[in-house]
This record gives structure tokens, sequence and C-alpha cells, in this order.
């Protein structure tokens, strides 16, 4: 049934939603996703699982409110069924005893990249977790994160809350003062593309989640084409995670921004109607 049993705001437009689904939860893996649909003629949306439990049979996913789908799931209550909830989609992530792990995550890039702090502390890594966002109210997930990091690191634009910097101050701080066998970088594409030039510095080897730029989720759609390696990868069949060395980050930019202005126009036109 899909049916919304806990929710919860992090902050104005970042909710967490807890919502039954056994069989998914049962078979998830750190990495994967899931593709929703909240109504009849409504477009469909991928998230990442955040975490499930089997013993309930739910899964707990993090929804940002950026438009007309994402606000109308985020405004479903407690008891509300959503009409699709399809997965587990995508690759899993490679999860082996490394050594160090620098996992890093920036706004609600931190929701998708706790099941896999979670999967390589469970390995044997020594994890450190670097948690960016613009201020303290847009730091999420650190409870969850402290329970699988032997460190994490938090660092505000402004300063409210933990270090002032970006994520790759915070990055730096880490690999100048140790070994970093592994990196792992998830939040917003332009984040994730300094993230992977700093790492390439050092010769880390980094994974970038590009679960961003994903719509249809299986491949049929065409709209998360992205370069590889000189490559053309689909991010929701070949990934979501690829080596971030390898990705060209301003080719998904510019892909990223082809359709703002119409996401704009939609969702100025359902506030309106919100309103009424």
């Amino acid at each position: 049934m899909n049916k919304i049993v806990e929710k919860e705001y992090f902050s104005d437009n970042v909710v967490k939603i807890v919502v039954e689904a056994p069989r998914i939860a049962k078979s998830r893996k750190a990495g994967h996703f899931v593709i929703i649909r909240v109504e009849e003629k409504g477009e469909r949306i991928p998230l990442t699982i955040a975490t499930s439990d089997e013993d309930r049979g739910t899964i707990t996913l993090v929804v940002q409110t950026v438009g007309v789908t994402s606000s109308k799931l985020a405004a479903l209550e407690v008891g509300d069924v959503i009409l699709d909830v399809v997965g587990p989609l995508g690759q899993a992530t490679h999860i082996e005893n490394e050594g160090t792990i620098l996992a890093c995550g920036g706004g609600v890039g931190v929701a998708p990249l706790l099941p896999i702090v979670e999967a390589f502390k469970k390995a044997g890594n020594r994890v450190i977790t670097v948690l960016a966002a613009r201020s303290k109210d847009l730091i999420i997930l650190e409870d969850q994160m402290k329970q699988y990091s032997d460190e994490v690191v938090i660092m505000t634009d402004d300063g409210s809350y933990g270090k002032k910097g970006l994520v790759t101050e915070g990055m730096e701080m880490v690999i100048n003062r140790e070994k970093v066998d592994l990196s792992v970088v998830i939040g917003p594409a332009i984040m994730m593309k300094f993230a992977a030039l700093t790492t390439k510095k050092y010769d880390i080897p980094t994974m970038a989640s590009l679960n961003t730029i994903m719509v249809d989720g299986t491949g049929m759609c065409g709209a998360c084409r992205v370069t590889v390696g000189g490559k053309t990868r689909f991010v929701c069949i070949d990934g979501p995670e690829f080596d971030a060395h390898q990705v060209d980050f301003d080719e998904m930019l510019l892909r990223l921004n082809g359709y703002k202005e119409q996401e704009k126009k939609a969702y100025e036109e359902y506030l309106a109607t919100v309103k009424k």
C-alpha cells in the first residue's frame, strides 16, 4: 500500500518520510534508489533510500521541495498512501575494506550518503564524514552519521555551525593530516565537481553519485545521459555512482539547467493553486 507511517521536517523544505515497502526494505542495498509517483497523472521522481527497516518493512526517504512533485509528496501526511513506489533500482555501491574512507555530503546529498557510510563502516573501514551546508539549520542526519563514522566534520558557509568554509576545505583538512584511501562525494553537481578536483590533486580514488539528474529511472527516457571517461552512460542503469574523476561535470551542469524555466513556471502555477 506504500503508506506513510512517519514524517519529520528537517527544515522548512526538507522532510523525512518513512514508507511501508516491505519487499524493497528486504532487498535494498547501499546506493539503491526508488521511483515515486504521487498521483495517477503525476511525473516520476527518483529518491535514494536513506535507510530501511526489514523488521518493520519500511524505507526512509528524504525529500527536498524544489518543484511540483516533490512539494506534493512532502505535503502528504502520516496515513496517506503514495500511489507508486518502485525499486530497488540502480547499481548497489561496491563495498570493500579499503582502509580510510572520506565521505562527503552536501545538503540533501547527505541522505543517500548515509547508507554508504554505514556499509563501509560495517565492512571494517575507518570512516571520516564531512557534512556541508549553507547554514546550521540545513545540516541533516548528523546524529545518524555519527553512529557509523569515526569522526564527523561539519562545514557551513556562514560559520553558524562547525567550521566556516566549503566542503572542499573540510576535505583538505582531513587529507593533509592522514592518508585517505577512497572518497565518496554526494551533493549538488557543482559541489561534486570541486570535490572531485580536490581529491584528484592528491590522487585519491573518488566515487560520485549522480542521482540528481535522473528522471525515469529505467533507462527509457535518456534524460540522465552523462559522459564518463569519454563515453555516454545512463545514471539510472549504469549508476548512480561513477568514478568522479572521469565525469564531465560541466556537461552535466548544462543539462541540469536545460528545463529550469519550464520547471520554475510549473512550480509557480502549482503554488498559485495551493494558495487559493
